[in-house]
């Protein structure tokens, strides 16, 4: 073969290079129109010749996050018709309604690495539309940025969102699939919060891990070790909310490549070993008015405003209704324990690290509620669009709740979860009954594979039956 493959010429890109290409997109995706933007990629695309696939990106209901590749000519001429079986996402059409069609979000352009994704291939995110060109209900990245659309429209609010994605690296490729609970995980590293000897396994994997995230324009503000052994966390900047959702897609993508790389696996489990922290999405709201932040007050407790007052109660009166979207999975419910820094408490505090909302210290810029029952399990997208509309929309906390002495508990297991998630009128009213029906089988499908008692063993069957875990053909034996 010649020195001079065509192979050779795709596009790759420096890190450097990456990052400031990907910065100035990430400026333009909320304050440049959607029309403008997709006239600048689509004359890029046309122009750059050593580009020749787009990754197209979605979420499926659970929050298990597809990719697929279009040619770039192909996608070029028929962006507007670009259809897909929806019958094999789970949690999406039956086989008789099959047929969906992915919208692309221009203003979700990337650059990738091409180390990590392959050379000559960029990426957008796609919303899920229905056959008739509407938005597909079970979407709720297309569902979110309709709402945050609207909000801004009708009053003027935006709504910015950061996440403290944990994670924990274990030994060996694909070690989830090859869950044993004789011998459990194996961890990479002893060390513990802050940590890690420069070159060790788990630095490694963090500062490549971190390489990226900056090259793809997550404006990283720092990256370390966290409590439990091999456990890891990177903080990327506060954005607005969809874009934040986005991120936090790349981001456990970005591990789980990387930590693949290095012949090991990234897990993002929230109680992958017992005994240990386990690992949490701590999810930061703040809410904009005309560019004000309307949840700071000068003279309010804590500096919080009524605003933020009244949001934080609406959380807690659903909380329990809600945990089902928080705490997605059978292995979620080991982690709300509060000897290992988790909540399970219903109640805010701007200390007790035991309680579902924290109160971070904070000034006019940086005030916001800090919800801390998070897995990083859950899909983003549903987490946001139904975190909003609660703490927008919700009831307000009765007055039998307001001031009790008795402290509520979220639900410890997901069976109590979901019986709380059935039972309730809001959360049937803001995700639709069709959702909170498919939501339910597909948990409750992996509730009933899984002893209801949890014990103090992690149960082979609450690992390779989880939704980021499970390949489909194993779902199919069901």
């Amino acid at each position: 073969m010649s020195d001079q493959s065509p192979l050779k010429h795709l596009l790759t890109i420096p890190y450097d290079e990456l990052e400031e290409l990907n910065l100035a997109a990430r400026e333009k995706r909320d304050t440049v129109s959607a029309e403008e933007q997709e006239q600048e990629y689509r004359a890029y695309l046309e122009k750059e010749k050593h580009v020749k696939a787009v990754t197209l990106c979605f979420s499926d209901l659970e929050g298990r996050f597809h990719m697929l590749d279009y040619d770039k000519k192909f996608l070029l001429a028929s962006a507007d018709n670009l259809t897909f079986d929806g019958s094999s996402i789970r949690g999406f059409t039956s086989q008789h309604e099959s047929d969906l069609r992915l919208q692309v979000d221009w203003t979700s352009f990337l650059w990738l690495p091409a180390d990590l994704f392959g050379a000559g291939k960029v990426m957008l995110f796609a919303n899920v539309l229905n056959r008739s060109g509407g938005q597909y209900e079970s979407d709720f990245r297309g569902l979110l940025q309709q709402y945050l659309r609207e909000l801004d429209r009708q009053e003027g609010l935006t709504a910015y969102v950061s996440a403290e994605v944990e994670g924990i690296v274990v030994e060996g490729s694909n070690a989830e699939q090859r869950f044993d609970e004789n011998t459990g995980f194996q961890m990479i590293s002893r060390g513990g919060y802050f940590h890690s000897l420069p070159r060790d396994p788990l630095r490694q994997f963090i500062d490549t891990a971190a390489g990226v995230q900056r090259a793809m324009g997550f404006k990283n503000e720092k990256d370390h070790p966290e409590v439990a052994p091999s456990q890891f966390e990177m903080n990327f900047s506060y954005t607005h909310a969809l874009r934040t959702a986005d991120l936090i897609q790349l981001y456990k993508l970005i591990c789980r490549q990387v930590a693949n790389t290095l012949g090991m696996t990234a897990t993002f489990l929230p109680k992958p070993v017992m005994g240990i922290n386990g690992s949490g999405m701590h999810t930061n709201i703040s809410l904009a008015k005309h560019g004000k932040n309307i949840f700071y007050d000068r003279d309010g407790e804590e500096y919080l405003s009524t605003q933020a007052r009244d949001f934080i109660a609406r959380i807690l009166n659903h909380a329990q209704e809600m945990c089902l979207v928080l705490n997605t999975s059978v292995n979620a419910y080991r982690r709300l324990d509060p000897h290992f820094e988790a909540p399970n408490q219903i109640q805010v505090s701007p200390i007790d690290r035991g309680s579902m909302i924290r109160i971070p210290v904070g000034n006019e810029k940086t005030a916001r509620i800090e919800v801390r029952s998070v897995a990083p399990d859950a899909n983003p997208y549903l987490l946001l669009y139904t975190l909003l509309q609660t703490g927008l929309n919700g009831d307000p906390l009765s007055g039998q709740h307001e001031g009790s002495e008795h402290v509520r508990l979220l639900p410890g297991t997901i069976q109590e979860a979901i019986e709380y998630f059935e039972g309730s009128h809001l959360m049937r009213r803001v995700l639709g009954e069709t959702n909170v029906e498919k939501y339910l089988s597909y948990k409750q499908m992996a509730a009933d594979r899984s002893p209801r008692a949890l014990g103090t063993q992690i149960k082979t069957s609450e690992i390779i039956y989880h939704h980021e875990v499970t390949n489909q053909a194993l779902w199919n034996m069901f």
